[in-house]
């Protein structure tokens, strides 16, 4: 009896170093990338905003080819690079600059979105091996299981709606499946975070309220990100259904006025909403002032103007590419993965796993070190794993909960009676 007792503390003991060195083995770098790549396989990854469109709209720069982020006007964004970074939905975001409340400023600001909306559905029938427009979660499962990439389109600033409610209802019929409210100025549906010109914050006006209500109706998802703290509290007062903030991150880790303050985020949670953690470098981590940036982007602005009232292909490719040129010119500190993944922490640690997710802003100044373009996805998977980080919560965080804030906002549209 005594040495059967012994054999067998003898074989735990060995199950027992087998196992901790098979815990070990997982953590290595290639454990930890293989696991991160398993993943993404089994999940559903997406990511809530780019501006890749401007890109889309390009004669010179196509889709389904794979582009270098380190050569001028490569852009973050394109299919072969989502297949690489292992990004299983993009949404594709039609930006319009604030510009001048008249008729004919509205005419054109229309004009610009539904020419990069037109755009991001010409991307899908032109390749339609590799992508589909996606309008339904449903859509995006039903891709990822044929081998395809998923384009939802969203709509960033309520400016090209101005002032006539019933475009709300035309856009989403054009496949527009979010709206984000406002951009750097404020505008006739509500102030911005960032628009200094006003004294005071006004908040969400009663047209905001009511594009709110359409979109409740129409069942478009509606987005908080670069909206005043003002204009964020009403957009909960008046909507039915849960919210994302689709670009944004903490004020608590990184004191700016585009990220969400802790009331906010709870707030949020409350609601149901997610906060989709933004790669933008100054939005992430503080990283002290940039002056040199600051004014090369001045002078870029002032020497072209509202991008909306360019025309000419060739000027708007200039200008993007002055800008691009800069910022890779004065990067300053610039965030990592890592820093990136803090911010996922703190959410996580305030409002639980159920209200976080990714939204990059690439071609709109997003990216980190570590992940610079979307072939770099997966480094930020291996940092969720790194920090052990279950399966089910990084199934969350790539997509499960802006699936959930959409099918929620599908289901209040049908209890209004679409």
């Amino acid at each position: 009896m005594r040495s059967l007792r012994i054999r067998t503390l003898v074989t735990i003991l060995l199950l027992s170093v087998a196992a901790s060195v098979g815990c070990r083995v997982s953590q290595t770098p290639a454990g930890i990338a293989a696991r991160a790549q398993k993943i993404h396989d089994r999940i559903l990854s997406i990511d809530t905003h780019c501006d890749t469109p401007h890109n889309l709209m390009r004669s010179d720069w196509k889709a389904g080819e794979a582009h270098d982020v380190k050569t001028r006007g490569g852009g973050q964004v394109d299919l072969p690079r989502m297949k690489q970074g292992r990004l299983d939905a993009e949404f594709f975001a039609a930006f319009v600059g604030q510009g001048e409340g008249t008729p004919e400023k509205y005419a054109k600001a229309r004009e610009a979105a539904l020419q990069q909306i037109d755009a991001v559905r010409r991307m899908c029938r032109d390749y339609p091996a590799l992508v589909g427009l996606a309008l339904t979660p449903d859509d995006a499962l039903r891709l990822k299981k044929e081998g395809r990439l998923s384009a939802f389109i969203g709509m960033e600033n309520g400016y090209p709606i101005g002032r006539d409610l019933s475009l709300v209802q035309e856009y989403f019929e054009r496949g527009v499946r979010l709206l984000t409210l406002v951009h750097s100025r404020d505008n006739d549906l509500c102030d911005s975070a960032t628009d200094q010109r006003a004294p005071e914050d006004a908040g969400l006006s009663e047209f905001g309220a009511a594009v709110v209500r359409e979109c409740n109706r129409v069942g478009m998802m509606i987005d908080v990100s670069h909206a005043s703290d003002k204009s964020f509290y009403g957009v909960l007062r008046a909507t039915r259904a849960p919210i994302l903030a689709s670009h944004s991150c903490a004020r608590a880790v990184t004191d700016n006025p585009r990220n969400l303050d802790d009331d906010m985020l709870r707030a949020l949670a409350r609601n149901g909403g997610v906060i989709q953690i933004c790669f933008l470098s100054r939005y992430v981590k503080d990283s002290g002032p940039n002056p040199e940036l600051d004014k090369a982007r001045r002078e870029i602005e002032a020497k072209y103007g509202p991008v909306q009232d360019i025309k000419d292909e060739a000027v708007r490719a200039r200008r993007r590419e002055e800008l691009e040129a800069a910022f890779w010119r004065y990067p300053g500190v610039r965030a990592t993965v890592k820093d990136l993944v803090d911010q996922i922490d703190h959410v996580r640690r305030l409002v639980g796993i159920d209200h976080v997710g990714i939204g990059t802003d690439f071609d709109g100044g997003g990216g980190v070190v570590g992940c610079d373009d979307v072939s770099g996805m997966g480094n930020v998977t291996e940092e969720l794993v790194r920090r052990g980080y279950s399966e089910k919560e990084i199934a969350k965080i790539w997509g499960g909960n802006v699936m959930r804030v959409f099918r929620r906002v599908i289901a209040v549209s049908s209890e209004l009676g679409r």
